[in-house]
């Protein structure tokens, strides 16, 4: 083959050629094994076979046209899946809040059990495609500076799973957080993995988790304890007030411990706020009141 320079050169094998054989060999098999079909596992030789038909088609110029319009159909495919499956969790959980009256009390629940499960296949998705398209993010990215396909990847779970289900998980993780606050057992869990995915769909970074969580979170606690402040400051003694604040600081270190990691600092400063500051004078005057009795 003869050119004049490599942004002339053929790849190997063409887009309509290579497409097909991905679309069918590593896209399709691994959906059904993203969904619980394990009887058709990848072995080192069908990873191989994938790896190379993507460098086949990249070969000659790894960051050319050829390379692009295949970076763009990783793009397509991964949005394809997401949109099909975000589909799959409102139809499950409106079918459910439907036809099974009794669990309504546990919708939190379910739609973010559904979010959870839902990002798990994801990120398995993902992690076997970028191994078949490794090259992409080798060459391609790099020199045309595009997002890697990982961030690809995430971003297209962000935007249109999550994306479409964004208040109702936030004001979910919320209500499962005021619920145990008023005393009730809770999963967890459940709100740990929940919150991890805002971090994990931002790279690791707080970006999602601090714009579409974090501040709502902020503001229903400061609610939350602005109101108990206010109750127990008319009902309650200097100490049996302190012992309150005491123990709500300790609930709350627990929670920090336990899924709110991510805001520790912010969090107690809030709780702090309200129970502490915005009441300081009057505490005052039930300590002076306290010793005088004494």
């Amino acid at each position: 083959m003869s050119s004049t320079g490599t942004g002339d050169m053929k790849p190997t094998l063409s887009y309509e050629e290579g497409w097909p054989i991905l679309q069918e060999q590593a896209i399709n098999r691994l959906i059904l094994l993203v969904e619980g079909d394990t009887s058709n596992q990848f072995s080192s030789e069908d990873y191989m076979r994938c790896y190379t038909t993507v460098y086949n088609m990249c070969d000659n110029n790894p960051a050319g046209p050829e390379a692009h319009k295949l970076y763009l159909q990783y793009k397509k495919t991964m949005e394809d899946y997401v949109s099909s499956k975000a589909r799959e969790i409102f139809e499950s959980f409106t079918y459910w809040l439907l036809v099974v009256p009794s669990i309504r009390g546990k919708k939190d629940d379910i739609l973010l059990h559904g979010l959870v499960k839902r990002w798990n296949n994801h990120k398995v998705m993902t992690r076997w495609l970028i191994r078949f398209f490794h090259y992409l993010d080798r060459y391609l990215v790099p020199r045309r500076k595009l997002p890697s396909l990982q961030e690809t990847s995430c971003f297209a779970f962000y935007q249109l799973a999550y994306g479409e289900m964004n208040d109702g998980v936030t004001d979910a993780v919320i209500s499962l957080i005021d619920r145990e606050r008023q005393g009730e057992k809770i999963d967890q869990a459940l709100v740990k993995n929940v919150l991890d995915i805002y971090v994990e769909m931002g790279g690791d970074s707080m970006k999602y988790y601090a714009k579409d969580f974090e501040e709502s979170m902020l503001k229903d606690t400061a609610v939350f304890y602005s109101k108990k402040a206010s109750d127990w400051m008319a009902s309650k003694s200097y100490e049996d007030y302190m012992l309150k604040v005491e123990e709500c600081l300790k609930e709350e270190e627990g929670r920090v411990q336990s899924y709110l990691r991510y805001s520790k600092q912010k969090l107690l400063e809030v709780v702090e706020y309200e129970l502490l500051t915005v009441h300081a004078s009057k505490i005052e005057e039930k300590k002076q009141i306290n010793l005088a009795a004494a």
